[in-house]
């Protein structure tokens, strides 16, 4: 396989500002049966950039050049974009994958750890690119490595196609079948072959995956706005359990794993995906909106203004004023270019903290008692910046109202979460949050209305969850072994 990539490129750097927020995974994306598979795997990055802005990675195939694969630090934007680039990126299937670590080295990723991984079998090369988190990948590794496996990576996800060398199944379907019921954890999986495009989720669904058709060819997507975006017409969910393989002559499906009841990430509604996606056949704006609905109901308050934490927090916000009656309005701004990267930050520009990002509308806020909606607090170091802004700029009070539960565990299903003490809620009850962040109320849409708010009117059902919501009940669908094998201790070891 030819790559094309730049050795010689910094590692992507994050703004340094940006530890707020829950890292949002990864976003995957493929096609086949089109006449150019590069720009439409681009332009599908794109819409997914919002899951992971450290890298972006593209291999295609073409019956004359062969493999072909480019490789980048940063944004899909910045990278992908050239002509130069997607000319040399020739075929009529592609898959793409764009990245936040979530598992091996952080901070310092290095080129090799940026997905799609390719592999050479005795039946033909394959590409995999990957979204979740392989729980007992360090169990698998260590396997692998004794048995004579040469890993290049430091990614969870290569064990996948290590897995594929040591299968002795005779196609690269079947062989992935094989590698994927070895592994434990979350996984959505993009596969391609010379001729093939493939899709997986485990049997729980915890990530999402979307086929759609385009033209003459086929789709697959962590989202669908990026089906959106290259005209596809969405199709359906990928089952839990399920795997698809398209070609241009159609997509056969089957059930390989053993059925299980789906836990599909809740946060996902929450946060991570785009607003302007559909998961579960519902929108995720209006989901968003009626979060937001619930905590007006379950947490009212005496305001004048119901602002929303850009941009995250806005369609809560917008829900919350509307069941409240209390005027929305725009009493944040964000500065749009400010972005994920930013200046080598000197100590100075360090003390001005969240101004970078956000700056307050003063002549709106001044006088007022505000209702602040954000999707969550994780340190609240943020949210405590934000509350000073609030007042400094001249409100008479600020009462902060959250689209999601107490995060109080950390996600290891794909999620970049920050270590259990660290997570303002694992320690602090909702009163003593809200006298750390110098709040005059603080309120967390309860978990129950959180599942009223993604369709299920009875709430939560305690003995059969719906969802997986770990990161609120600390209840983990799987186990997560390599964790637990390192210390964590599970809620009912507490």
């Amino acid at each position: 396989m030819t790559e094309r990539r730049l050795s010689d490129q910094p590692p992507f750097r994050a703004h340094p500002f940006d530890d707020a927020k829950l890292k949002e995974e990864c976003g995957i994306f493929g096609v086949v049966g089109v006449e150019s598979a590069a720009p439409m795997v681009a332009l599908g990055l794109h819409a997914l950039q919002h899951r992971g802005q450290e890298a972006a990675g593209v291999v295609v195939h073409d019956p004359e050049a062969g493999f072909n694969s480019a490789r980048r630090f940063g944004y899909v934007r910045d990278n992908f974009t050239d002509a130069e680039v997607i000319d040399s990126l020739p075929g009529p299937i592609g898959i793409g994958h764009v990245r936040y670590s979530t598992a091996g080295s952080k901070g310092a990723t290095a080129i090799r750890d940026v997905q799609p991984f390719f592999g050479e079998f005795a039946m033909g090369g394959a590409a995999i690119a990957h979204n979740g988190n392989i729980t007992n990948a360090e169990s698998l590794r260590r396997e692998m490595i004794e048995r004579g496996s040469i890993f290049q990576s430091s990614s969870d996800s290569e064990c996948i196609i290590h897995l594929m060398a040591r299968s002795l199944q005779r196609t690269i379907p079947e062989r992935m079948e094989d590698a994927l019921r070895r592994v434990e954890g979350a996984f959505s999986v993009i596969a391609m072959t010379r001729t093939k495009l493939i899709g997986v989720r485990d049997p729980l669904g915890v990530r999402p995956l979307v086929l759609g058709r385009v033209g003459d060819g086929w789709a697959l997507a962590s989202e669908t706005c990026a089906l959106d975006i290259i005209g596809a017409e969405f199709l359906r969910e990928v089952e839990p359990g399920e795997m698809v393989v398209a070609t241009p002559e159609g997509v056969t499906s089957e059930r390989p794993f053993r059925s299980k009841r789906p836990r599909f990430c809740i946060f996902e509604h929450v946060y991570f995906s785009r607003p302007d996606s559909q998961l579960g056949g519902r929108s995720v704006y209006e989901t968003r909106r009626q979060i937001g609905v619930e905590l007006a109901r379950e947490a009212p308050v005496e305001a004048d203004l119901v602002c929303p934490v850009p941009d995250s927090g806005t369609p809560a916000a917008i829900g919350f004023g509307q069941e409240s009656g209390i005027p929305y309005a725009m009493g944040i701004v964000r500065n749009q270019y400010v972005g994920r990267t930013f200046i080598e930050p000197t100590e100075q520009i360090r003390n001005m903290g969240v101004r970078l990002k956000l700056n307050v509308n003063r002549a709106l806020v001044r006088g007022k008692r505000v209702v602040l909606v954000d999707d969550s607090v994780v340190r609240g170091t943020t949210s405590r910046k934000i509350k000073e802004m609030i007042l400094d700029a001249g409100a008479s009070e600020v009462h902060f109202r959250i689209a999601s539960p107490p995060t109080a565990w950390p996600c290891f299903y794909g999620v970049d979460t920050p270590e259990r003490e660290k997570l303002l809620a694992s320690s602090m009850s909702e009163d003593e949050m809200r006298e750390h962040l110098g709040v005059d109320s603080l309120r967390f849409v309860t978990l129950d209305g959180l599942y009223r708010a993604v369709g299920e009117a009875g709430g939560r059902d305690a003995r059969a969850p719906q969802y997986c919501d770990a990161c609120f009940s600390g209840e983990y669908p799987v186990e997560p072994a390599d964790q637990v094998g390192r210390g964590f201790r599970l809620k009912a070891a507490e």
